[in-house]
């Protein structure tokens, strides 16, 4: 694989809008960071000086008062230093996980307000799931940023305490009594000396840095490899995958799938980086800094013996220029590692990044009482996005107001789509959609979607109590609910249920959570678009889990549920069409037929004949 280039100046840029971004959702993580950095980074260093004042002291004069004052002042020092320490690791840990939420909401709130054509997308998806997968393995991303922040203001202010417990060491003169030790005050020798520490000091972290580089030159292989462990990893503990587990054998797939890839096992891509490159930078970073320590002691320790300073500044400059390094160090670690965390935040921002293009209205939508609503499509083409085929091609058609129509067809006829356009989750790609003789794309967005409510194929209902599923909010109308619920067949159920509407759903946040039956949840489903109470009412599929006797009652009763809604019906279930007024019949993206059941099946040379007959010979033989 290529290496990609990532550059210093796209390092700054891109965390750079990072540091705006995370300061407008969580603006209280980077002060609690740098408190807690500069408190963390200082307090050795007073520690450091005061033990060296204390023993110069002892080694020199040793007076007993002056002695006390730098132990009181030690004590006193170190333990409010170590409480206000303690205080911002706390606040800095608090906001760190007020952090992590919000940005998990960040993403949440870019899926909900992204046009549903782009979150329809598989690879809108792919990408949320390659962010949530690059932060869980490793800290990549958003997460990668905040921590190496705190080590950047670590070593920032590190270096700064360092500097200046440090400086006195090379400005101290040997006493001409030193003889040849002497030389240890020539300029050139201080120079040669910190360009020696500086080199040793820089080549750690450089070392260290071309080690970890490597996460990011191979960032897609790890990726990959960390998506098949997650899913192919844990498979088999699910609970909902267990029965086909123990029919089917498929841990033999999950094995094939583990075993084949070998991004992170024994012989795999990055276990020869590991015990090759990638393993030798990080040894001969290990090595520098032994290297480094030891030449801090040499120079101390010959300043002092030639008599430059006491015995007690050993302590004192030993300890800052190892400190000193240490800051260096985990400063520029923490730039090698944001530069590594390139390839990962250009993933978050292709996400972050996607535009919203659907225009959104700026007409309301009138709210009629009457619920006078009349849509038109004319010459409605459309084909998805990246798609050079058309789902649906010439559709012209006019809804009745306060009609029961059912839509019908084989699979992959245009049903869905139709549907998804009259609801504006697209937009058409040629002709236009009319809401009483007006673009729908002209009106409020959101306002248009509340004249409608759906019962989708796959519809979902949330661990939460039955009356807050059929309201989708917190503080509903609870006869209105249950009015709901009774008209959709659920009644009897509701009854016995121990706590009514306040009965949980399901068992993953309450040990007293009912499970529902696919037909239970599909009523709950039908109630739910019942007590929103639009006037356009869509159910697709929406008694394909119910038993004929639940069916026919749902049927039987349903021109009293929807009363004066427009509803429509989509549906592989013939026999439910024939109580509805006006049936169209799809085929290939195109409105073939158009009319009632009795018109239709009339027609023996018709698609709807066609359908009917294949269905009701299996009833009637």
């Amino acid at each position: 694989m290529k290496r990609d280039t990532i550059t210093w100046k796209e390092t700054a840029a891109v965390h750079l809008r990072a540091w705006k971004e995370i300061r407008q959702y969580c603006p209280g993580v980077f002060p609690a960071i740098f408190l807690y950095g500069l408190l963390s980074a200082l307090s050795p260093y007073v520690s450091i000086f005061l033990s060296a004042q204390l023993l110069n002291e002892l080694a020199g004069a040793h007076r007993p008062e002056i002695l006390g004052k730098w132990a009181i002042a030690i004590i006193a020092l170190t333990a409010l230093l170590s409480l206000l320490t303690g205080a911002a690791d706390r606040w800095q840990e608090a906001a760190c996980a007020q952090f992590y939420r919000h940005k998990d909401k960040r993403y949440s709130d870019k899926l909900r307000s992204m046009d549903f054509a782009d979150m329809d997308k598989t690879q809108t998806h792919d990408l949320l799931s390659q962010i949530r997968q690059n932060e869980s393995w490793s800290g990549w991303g958003f997460n990668q940023f905040v921590g190496q922040m705190a080590y950047l203001t670590k070593g920032f202010f590190g270096i700064l305490g360092a500097a200046v417990l440090s400086v006195s060491l090379f400005t101290a003169s040997v006493p001409e009594s030193a003889g040849r030790f002497t030389v240890l005050n020539h300029p050139a020798f201080l120079v040669v000396s910190l360009l020696l520490l500086t080199g040793v000091t820089v080549l750690g972290p450089f070392c260290k840095n071309k080690s970890t580089g490597y996460w990011a030159r191979f960032s897609q292989e790890a990726t990959l490899g960390n998506r098949l462990f997650g899913a192919f990893g844990f498979a088999s503990s699910e609970q909902s995958r267990a029965a086909d587990f123990r029919m089917y054998n498929q841990q033999t797939i999950c094995r094939f799938y583990m075993e084949a890839n070998r991004t992170f096992c024994h012989g795999g891509v990055m276990h020869q980086y590991a015990k090759g490159p990638m393993g030798a930078w990080a040894a001969a970073a290990g090595a520098v800094g032994a290297v480094l320590t030891g030449l801090v002691y040499v120079f101390v320790c010959l300043k002092a013996w030639a008599g430059a300073f006491g015995v007690g500044s050993i302590t004192q400059y030993v300890g800052a220029i190892t400190a000193l390094s240490g800051n260096m160090s985990l400063l520029l670690q923490a730039a090698g590692t944001l530069k590594n965390n390139v390839p990962y935040m250009r993933t978050i921002y292709q996400f972050l990044d996607i535009p919203n293009t659907m225009y959104q209205g700026s007409l309301t939508t009138e709210k009629r009482s009457d619920r006078n609503y009349t849509v038109e499509f004319r010459d409605v083409s459309f084909r998805y996005p990246g798609s050079q085929l058309y789902a649906l091609r010439h559709v012209n058609l006019r809804f009745k107001v306060g009609s029961r129509m059912a839509v019908v067809g084989e699979n992959g006829s245009g049903k869905t789509t139709f549907i998804k356009l009259l609801c504006r989750l697209y937009d058409p790609t040629e002709g236009e959609i009319l809401l009483n003789g007006i673009d729908i794309r002209k009106y409020r967005y959101e306002e248009y979607m509340q004249l409608f409510s759906v019962v989708f194929q796959d519809f979902q209902l949330l661990s939460q109590p039955l009356g807050n599923n059929v309201s989708g909010t917190l503080h509903y109308d609870r006869q209105r609910a249950g009015k709901a619920l009774e008209d959709a067949g659920f009644g009897e159920r509701l009854e016995t249920l121990p706590q009514g509407l306040d009965t949980m759903l399901y068992k993953e946040f309450g040990e007293n959570g009912v499970e529902v039956s696919g037909g239970e949840a599909q009523k709950i489903a039908i109630a739910r678009a019942l007590y929103k109470d639009a006037p356009f009412i869509i159910l697709d599929e929406p008694t394909a889990a119910l038993d004929p006797i639940a069916e026919a009652e749902i049927y039987s009763k349903f021109n009293d549920i929807v009363t004066d809604k427009t509803a429509i019906y989509i549906s592989h279930r013939l026999s439910s069409c024939k109580f509805c007024d006006e049936i169209l019949v799809f085929h290939q993206g195109a409105v073939i037929q158009q009319g009632t059941h009795e018109d239709l099946l009339a027609e023996e040379t018709g698609k709807y004949h066609q359908l009917w007959h294949a269905q009701a010979q299996y009833y009637t033989k």
